[in-house]
């Protein structure tokens, strides 16, 4: 019987894993985020989608934007808040939020601690979209929104 090394791989503190790379979050191309790492967990075409891990350092946030995949989103350390759509809600660990398609959203960290969550998203997907001028004033129009987009 063979050894699959990948089959167990042990955790190594908080958001860490033996054998998982830390990766950046995003390519450079030109995606406005603060201070956020990404973990590719499981990553297999039989399973047919990926589950990621991302962190996002106190104070940072992921890029605002959307795109015709779906997420599965579970908090696992720390806290902060999301916004999905016209709803911006206070988020902890264990709390889900599901991310439908073409719908904006974006995670912030509490500024006294990091904001990390798993993410299931489909192995092939589109590229994300981000906000045009226009679209960023329609959300801001929403005083919960605004709040959250300008950081308060």
């Amino acid at each position: 019987m063979s050894h699959d090394p990948k089959a167990f791989r042990s955790a190594q503190g908080e958001g860490r894993w033996e054998g998982v790379d830390i990766l950046t979050y995003k390519a450079d191309d030109g995606a406005p985020f603060k201070d956020v790492t990404r973990q590719v967990l499981f990553d297999s075409p039989a399973l047919g989608c990926e589950l990621r891990y991302f962190e996002v350092a106190p104070g940072g946030h992921s890029t605002l934007e959307r795109h015709e995949h779906v997420h599965a989103v579970m908090i696992l350390r720390g806290q902060g808040q999301c916004m999905v759509g016209g709803d911006v809600r206070d988020v902890r660990e264990r709390d889900l939020i599901s991310i439908p398609p073409l719908t904006w959203h974006q995670f912030r960290a509490s500024a006294t601690e990091p904001l990390g969550f798993l993410c299931m998203v489909n192995r092939e997907r589109d590229r994300p979209q981000l906000p045009t001028g226009a679209e960023l004033d329609a959300m801001r129009r929403l005083p919960g929104v605004a709040r959250f987009l300008d950081g308060g």
